[in-house]
């Protein structure tokens, strides 16, 4: 069978899984927008006695789609087979050979067929086979790469310990590493018969940096004595330094030198007192050496960004909530460091305007996979679906263990993978209701529960939403079962909830539009269609309430709103607003000079929520001298009285300037006696002839002393 054209191979794993070829060709072909031609035929053992089918399959086919992951590595290797074997058997006339077919692997064996549903009702036997063609269905999507940062290793590493163990292990490293030891002070080791690495005594004030480019601070610096006997001795003088690294072996026992050390690429950082973790970190540093690419998890636009203006901080959730420390405060937006960045993404589902995106998937391709496997499943006849979004490591280990020792995954759960489950947010979550989803179950792992805060709160958000709106409570849920059995207890003991509604819409655009269509859907099918759904302080929804009496209109607040949701009126002084683009970041409230704002976090589902609406108008102040408009009355007046009794204003004039409009500002400046601008009278130029005029003066006012005391004078036209 062709599924939106890829040749796509079932195989029922020896007879393991019950999967009835007609009805799930009928299912695929059922999906909205999917393109499903010819007959699907179901293999038994495609990956030993049936490779030559495989192989049959691949020759006439462009890209491949196999329903098993577990022998992926088999049928990678049939492939490279398959192409030396076309290469020989090519057409030496044109020269010409068939490549290989691109091939993709999707696993419907642990997240489907095995499951104990497949002997269930033959409801659930329906839900099986919706839940296998969505599975292909979603697998078939063109999947957008990431852009990727280059982080380079030569091998420098810098080991800090506080005993023999990290003398030993930098001579189990020194080998393949270029490797420095740092001892805290007052450290008691055993000199090295022979000194191979440098070994220093310091102490260690601090760290920046990531896999590459690592500086480690340090004060006391001090080489060890090359004639230490019995106990290893420093001598000279301490220094103070940086000491630059590739990577870190920290083995002191202490507090890491950074937030979240699991996460800090090339920094290691096992308990001293368990050789296994150190044992572990050894072997992963010995392939530490060359050029990494790790994604660029995050797409930052600047623009619609709400952390801060002219100085003025409004939203910073990104920054409070991000684990590794990579995300800072630069002016008036934050700057991500891609270096540090673990790709958590709790930025992403935290941040209020879409301004942090998650970007592994890039673009939409999340929300184009959500929609894809509910409404394919939906197509298909499945009932009640139930999202599971986990991540690629223990998620993925969850679903296998249900599946190869318990009673699998229930029929009606869809297994969705993602990179990690803390981008997941509030956009996500009411999309995936809106798209049919009865509950969305996040598998979170016990590792990473210092993520679980953030997490927890869009969950909580979302269930607000929908709760007001008359669908109930329960619909999201934090999964942290490390056990199988009561990983699977949880999900096969869900009761029925309010159904939702299975929309239709397309996820387009950033994070506030892809929430206003799923928002609409909810509530268009909403049991309670209210206007209005209160929400918590911190939501990212809501109105803003202006104090009248004591605004100015000033217009502070319309320069500081990030997203126009406040905006003014070129016409005359006036205050308007609309509440489906304010995001409730409080720069306006934290900027108004008056102090007037105030936040009312809410959900308006009125039409009226999208069309400015006016907070405060009044009517402009005229010049004093020509009578234009120009201002707003209040905030002229306001000024008037601040500056009246300041000193640059108790001259003429004094604060009639302030009440004038620009021009008649200037012509008055002008007109005052004093001007403030003026300065002395220009000298007239000199010439020669008041040179020579001077020059006489000064000769005859000479001649006339000496005559006046008898003296001679000298004539320069004739004798004395």
């Amino acid at each position: 069978m062709k599924l939106n054209q890829q040749e796509v191979l079932v195989c029922n794993c020896e007879g393991t899984m019950s999967i009835d070829g007609k009805a799930l060709r009928k299912a695929c072909a059922a999906a909205p927008g999917a393109e499903a031609s010819g007959e699907l035929s179901v293999a038994s053992h495609l990956c030993r006695a049936g490779i030559e089918e495989f192989q049959r399959a691949a020759k006439g086919a462009d890209e491949l789609l196999v329903a098993c992951t577990q022998e992926a590595p088999l049928f990678l290797e049939a492939l490279d087979d398959f192409g030396e074997q076309e290469a020989g058997s090519g057409n030496a006339a044109t020269g010409t050979r068939q490549e290989a077919p691109a091939i993709r692997f999707v696993n419907i064996r642990e997240k489907a067929g095995w499951s104990k549903d497949a002997a269930g009702t033959s409801a659930q036997k329906t839900n099986l086979t919706a839940k296998i063609a969505a599975l292909l269905t979603e697998a078939t999507l063109d999947i957008k790469d990431s852009n990727s940062v280059t982080m380079t290793s030569e091998g420098v590493l810098v080991i800090l310990g506080r005993d023999d163990h990290a003398l030993e292990a930098a001579k189990k490293l020194s080998n393949r590493l270029d490797v420095t030891v740092i001892l805290e002070p007052g450290t008691k080791a055993t000199p090295p018969r022979m000194m191979d690495v440098p070994v220093f005594t310091g102490r260690i004030t601090g760290a920046v940096g990531h896999l590459g480019q690592f500086q480690i601070s340090v004060d006391n610096f001090v080489p060890a004595s090359p004639s230490s006997k019995g106990e290893l001795k420093f001598d000279g003088a301490g220094q103070k330094g940086t000491s630059e690294a590739d990577l870190i072996l920290d083995l002191r026992g202490a507090a890491p030198l950074f937030p979240a050390p699991e996460k800090r690429d090339g920094y290691f950082n096992p308990d001293p007192g368990n050789p296994g973790l150190v044992a572990s970190a050894l072997f992963e540093l010995t392939d530490m050496v060359g050029s990494f690419e790790k994604p660029r998890y995050i797409d930052y636009d600047a623009a619609i960004c709400a952390h801060s203006r002219a100085t003025i901080i409004g939203c910073a959730r990104c920054i409070d909530n991000c684990p590794t420390g990579a995300i800072v405060s630069a002016g008036d937006k934050v700057d991500f460091d891609p270096y540090v960045c673990a790709g958590c993404g709790t930025c992403a589902s935290v941040c209020p305007t879409g301004a942090a995106h998650y970007n592994l998937p890039a673009g939409e391709t999340l929300f184009k996979r959500l929609r894809t496997m509910l409404r394919s499943y939906a197509a298909a006849g499945g009932q009640t679906p139930r999202l599971l979004v986990h991540d690629t490591g223990f998620g993925e280990d969850m679903i296998a263990i249900l599946a190869q020792n318990g009673d699998g995954l229930p029929a009606n759960v869809l297994p969705f993978a993602v990179n990690q489950v803390t981008q997941v947010g509030i956009d996500f979550l009411l999309a995936a209701s809106a798209y049919g989803a009865e509950r969305v179950l996040v598998l979170l792992s016990p590792e990473k529960a210092d993520e679980r805060p953030a997490l927890e709160a869009e969950l909580a958000l979302a269930e607000t939403v929908l709760d007001g709106l008359g669908y109930g409570t329960g619909h999201f849920e934090i999964v942290e079962d490390a056990d199988p059995d009561a990983f699977a207890g949880r999900l096969y003991g869900h009761t029925a909830l309010t159904s939702l509604p299975a929309g239709d819409f397309l996820p387009m655009g950033r994070k506030r539009s892809v929430l206003s269509l799923a928002l609409a859907e909810l509530h268009k099918a909403a049991p309670s269609p209210v206007d209005t759904v209160a929400l918590p302080v911190g939501a990212p929804f809501g109105a803003v309430h202006v104090d009248s009496e004591g605004c100015t209109l000033c217009l502070a607040c319309v320069g500081a709103c990030p997203t126009g949701a406040l905006r003014d009126n070129e016409n005359k002084p006036q205050l308007n607003f609309i509440e489906q683009a304010c995001v409730q970041c409080g720069l306006c409230r934290n900027t108004c000079p008056e102090s007037v704002i105030t936040l009312a976090p809410r959900l308006n589902f009125l039409a009226s929520a999208g069309e400015a609406r006016m907070l405060n108008e009044e009517d402009p102040f005229e010049c004093i001298r020509c009578g234009k408009a120009f201002g707003a009355k209040s905030s002229i007046e306001a000024m008037v009285k601040k500056l009246e009794g300041h000193p640059m204003f108790q001259e003429k004039g004094g604060t009639d300037r302030l009440k004038m409009c620009d021009d008649c500002r200037v012509f008055a400046l002008a007109e005052e006696d004093a001007h403030p601008m003026a300065s002395a009278a220009r000298p007239a130029p000199r010439t020669t002839t008041d040179y020579l005029k001077e020059r006489e003066a000064l000769r005859q006012s000479a001649a006339k002393d000496m005559a006046d005391k008898g003296l001679a004078v000298a004539d320069p036209e004739g004798d004395t």
